[in-house]
């Protein structure tokens, strides 16, 4: 009897206790921080952004390429896209991204490492941060976004040597300029930990400060000197400046024109990771950079030759889409249109007036759009940043520091010159260096005979037009 009472007085005392300790425990753990979930709206962005992108190399870019060549060349040039397309994203996936967003220990100036090699340790549920602090999108997303990206560049060389090149040495030296050369380089420019670890070290050329949005060094000088290297050391085309070497049909160049300008949209306003604003501002940028530019190189056609032509129009648009690619989400509407306007006269000088000077068969003007056009625009993006002419302003433009006229100016665009500098020289010089290993192990060019009959037949064993 005395058990259960004391019983009754004591166990209802020890179960106030242990509440009020545990109470006391709640109060003083701090709770688990809340792990980023991504936005289904940026997620879906970046689906279609990533389809989009994709929609450039295959058919967009493959038909552009492929409408400016001979008939004899066609089926040839539209193989060489999707190859290079279906290659370069096994590669990516295999060890590429692990390269490119990785940090790369004392190399990681340069090159990331292997810790996402495979896509090792990557699950449905695994992130990545965007450019907003705590906001992230699924790591697979990220994976085909850029994949798109790895892919769409190397496959933008092969117009510099169009019609003259072995299909084995091309894929050969595609290999390894990915590795080599566009990995390397994307690490470089784009790599820097996200914004919750933005003291970690970064690529060479973000640490310079260096703004490229979607690919202006990445892609399009770092293409166009590899086209530019490719068609000198290859050497000319049979009859080049001898006998005429017209695109067998410009309908299908408009058409992968077109299909390019869409799927740019993706490019651009995708690099800003999330569906917002900064997406918007990018788009339309992209939207009347391009126009601007056809628009700008239809009129210096017409003047220099009398007749405005269908091929000076989309490869106006074309030059512009290059230039606006680093200043998409950087400049403002208006200095787009100015960007557009200036870029197109100073790539007709180059595929005209330079081409014919220095003699290089640039068949299809890599260097002279690309190249050119992505250096204008790497520049141009240091001075259309200034909020003064409505761009986000990422320096302080109060302070002057150029002449005490252009206030803020020389800080960004002597950011942007070294950042074309360093793309030049490692694309040039790496570039030149990957064609002589291919060309002594297996040989850059077709032979004479099989690049008269054309490498539809000679290299594909079939014909994308039959008489």
């Amino acid at each position: 009897m005395k058990i259960d009472a004391i019983a009754r007085r004591v166990l209802p005392a020890a179960a106030l206790c242990l509440l009020a300790a545990g109470t006391a425990y709640a109060q003083t753990t701090p709770a688990a921080p809340a792990v980023p979930t991504p936005d289904k709206g940026d997620t879906s962005w970046m689906l279609i952004s990533s389809v989009l992108v994709l929609m450039m190399s295959v058919p967009g870019l493959a038909l552009f390429y492929g409408g400016l060549v001979r008939t004899k060349n066609m089926a040839s040039m539209l193989s060489q896209c999707f190859a290079i397309t279906s290659m370069v994203l096994v590669l990516w996936a295999v060890y590429g991204y692990s390269l490119t967003f990785t940090a790369g220990g004392g190399l990681n100036s340069f090159i990331g490492g292997f810790s996402k090699a495979f896509l090792a340790g990557i699950t449905p549920s695994s992130t990545v941060e965007t450019f907003s602090k705590g906001v992230v999108i699924p790591e697979f997303v990220y994976i085909f976004f850029q994949g798109t990206f790895a892919a769409i560049t190397p496959a933008l060389i092969v117009g510099a040597f169009a019609e003259r090149i072995k299909f084995s040495a091309l894929l050969l030296f595609i290999a390894l300029w990915a590795t080599f050369i566009y990995f390397p380089m994307a690490h470089m420019v784009w790599f820097w930990g996200g914004p919750s670890a933005y003291a970690d070290p970064a690529g060479l050329i973000f640490s310079f400060g260096a703004l490229d949005f979607a690919g202006g060094t990445v892609v399009h000088i770092n293409a166009g000197m590899a086209g530019l290297v490719g068609c000198i050391l290859i050497g000319k085309r049979v009859g080049y400046g001898k006998e005429p070497l017209p695109p067998h049909s410009l309908t299908l160049s408009m058409v992968g024109a077109a299909l390019l300008w869409v799927g740019w949209f993706g490019f651009n306003a995708g690099s800003n990771l999330e569906s917002n604003g900064g997406a918007a501002l990018a788009a339309i940028n992209t939207l009347l950079a391009t126009a601007a530019a056809s628009v700008s190189w239809m009129f210096v056609e017409w003047a220099i030759k009398g007749k405005p032509s269908l091929l000076g129009i989309i490869s106006g648009a074309v030059a512009g889409l290059v230039a606006v690619t680093p200043a998409c989400g950087f400049a403002g509407p208006m200095g787009s249109i100015i960007l557009g306007l200036i870029v197109s006269p100073i790539c007709v000088f180059f595929v005209t007036t330079v081409k014919n000077a220095l003699g290089y068969d640039d068949s299809l003007d890599v260097f002279g759009v690309h190249g050119v056009g992505g250096i204008v625009g790497a520049i141009a993006t240091g001075i259309l940043v200034s909020p003064s002419l409505g761009g986000a302003g990422i320096v302080d433009y109060s302070t002057p520091d150029f002449a005490a006229t252009f206030p803020g100016y020389a800080t960004q665009v002597i950011a942007q010159l070294k950042a074309v500098g360093v793309t030049i020289l490692w694309s040039g010089i790496g570039s030149a260096i990957l064609y002589k290993i291919v060309d002594l192990v297996i040989g850059l060019r077709v032979p004479v005979e099989a690049e008269r009959e054309g490498l539809d037949i000679t290299a594909h064993g079939e014909a994308a037009y039959h008489s």
